[in-house]
């Protein structure tokens, strides 16, 4: 009972953090699954796998809702978002794969840099420039977009956070308005999802070591509990992040990568290079 209370807490925070921020709240999700799945003493090797794989499959659910939401304020570019789409799915089915070949303290350690890194440079940028110009100014052709897609597809997988991280910087940068990108962004965490889900449930497979209910590296009851309260806090993060600024939205969002990318590299770094 304790446990299911846990996983329905994560949901609550992760919902939150999704439809504020566009990133399916994997940021939130893995490291709580890291912590849980530890205690509960599931095997080191597959543990991390499991929280990213498991992360993934929950954000197919919390996407959708989050979607409703910014696609009923008209805040969604479809338009890029069916250009990046096909790259974004090439990308996940590859992302789990890679992940799969990396051990859980390797995977936690490069979660860790890669969300201080993308943080910095949110906050640097935010720091450096206004606001940017109305959406479209310096958006790329098809085959940029598809490629972004599925670099952004990839990297995504491996870390289990839906896309945003990288979707949401690089959507700002090609002059998209702030709010329109997570909008956007909310979007492509769907396509991701479902692709990096199936890759960690077919990487995972055959594994000796997976817990009972779990198919590959996606954990069930961890699954339920948290979609459990995801779904609705999801619309209540998206309609939070209609109220405030661009700029404050940014900060809040580099500012959570930062302390989430901290935390996973002091925990890591030791046990990798030690």
């Amino acid at each position: 009972m304790e446990v299911l209370l846990l996983y329905l807490l994560v949901g609550m925070g992760a919902g939150t953090i999704a439809g504020l921020f566009g990133v399916g709240g994997g940021l939130i999700i893995v490291p709580a699954l890291v912590l849980m799945f530890t205690a509960q003493g599931v095997a080191p090797e597959i543990l991390t796998h499991m929280a990213v794989g498991t992360s993934l499959a929950t954000i197919i659910i919390t996407s959708v809702s989050s979607i409703r939401t910014h696609h009923g304020k008209r805040a969604v570019d479809w338009k890029i978002f069916a250009t990046m789409a096909p790259g974004i799915l090439i990308g996940s089915w590859l992302g789990g794969m890679t992940a799969d070949w990396l051990s859980g303290a390797w995977l936690q350690l490069l979660i860790g840099i890669f969300a201080v890194v993308i943080g910095m440079k949110m906050w640097i940028d935010g720091l450096r420039k206004a606001e940017l110009p109305a959406d479209g100014g310096r958006v790329p052709g098809k085959a940029g977009l598809t490629l972004a897609g599925a670099v952004i597809g990839w990297a995504s997988a491996i870390f289990g956070i839906g896309g945003g991280s990288l979707t949401v910087p690089f959507l700002s940068r090609c002059h998209v308005v702030m709010q329109r990108a997570v909008a956007t962004s909310a979007a492509c965490g769907l396509p991701i999802a479902i692709a990096g889900a199936l890759s960690f449930a077919v990487q995972g497979w055959s594994d000796p070591q997976l817990p009972a209910w779990s198919s590959g590296y996606i954990y069930w009851p961890a699954f339920f509990g948290i979609v459990l309260t995801s779904t609705w806090f999801a619309r209540l993060g998206a309609k939070l992040a209609h109220r405030l600024s661009p700029q404050i939205l940014k900060n809040c969002f580099a500012g959570l990568l930062l302390v989430i990318g901290a935390r996973f590299i002091w925990l890591n770094y030791a046990v990798v290079f030690g």
